[in-house]
């Protein structure tokens, strides 16, 4: 399933696995990323977000977040400066409720949990996949993790 193996890249991407059942930092952000990317089941959030993003969901989820009041730290982890922190209830809150059930259902977790996850994980995934301060445009989610691995 591709919200597997964008679950392993991103676990490589972050120093770790993608973890067993998509529970690790990478499988949870994959599950989350294809979940918004499409596979949400009310396809509300996921065509919205998919739509802002392009091919990539990744900048999808961060308008979400920004429309919903943390435009200021997205920023920040695609900005060259200090990360600033999210909490899970933040992005619990920034999340479609749909959404962050399926997730945590997929990495059999509780929604909480889920979203604390996500909350600690998301900063670093994103300045990694931002070097320059920019995400990067073109091509699939896959395909600009791939090209960001030393």
């Amino acid at each position: 399933m591709a919200g597997n193996d964008l679950g392993s890249l991103l676990g490589s991407l972050l120093g770790g696995g993608g973890g067993q059942g998509g529970g690790g930092a990478g499988g949870i952000l994959g599950s989350l990323l294809g979940a918004l990317a499409g596979g949400g089941q009310s396809g509300g959030a996921g065509t919205a977000a998919g739509a802002a993003g392009g091919q990539n969901p990744l900048g999808g989820l961060l308008d979400l977040l920004a429309r919903s009041g943390l435009a200021d730290q997205a920023q920040s982890w695609i900005g060259t400066g200090e990360n600033k922190p999210v909490d899970g209830a933040q992005i619990a809150q920034a999340l479609p409720d749909d959404t962050l059930r399926k997730v945590a259902q997929e990495a059999g977790v509780t929604p909480e949990q889920a979203a604390d996850r996500i909350a600690q994980s998301l900063p670093q995934a994103v300045d990694k996949l931002s070097p320059g301060g920019a995400l990067p445009q073109g091509g699939s989610l896959e395909d600009i993790i791939r090209a960001q691995k030393l």
